[in-house]
């Protein structure tokens, strides 16, 4: 099954949560340098407001 397929019948809610889970398991393989990187890309682009 495609993803598309799959997604054409997932809720919005579903889908948010499985890509935050997506995310969040490769956000743990990050190294630091990796990590620190990622935040500041982030806070440039306003996804973070500390």
């Amino acid at each position: 099954m495609t993803m598309a397929y799959m997604n054409k019948y997932q809720s919005d809610d579903y889908r948010r949560e499985e890509l935050i889970r997506i995310i969040e398991h490769s956000v743990e393989k990050l190294t630091l340098a990796e990590l620190e990187a990622l935040y500041y890309d982030m806070t440039t682009k306003s996804f973070i407001n500390d």
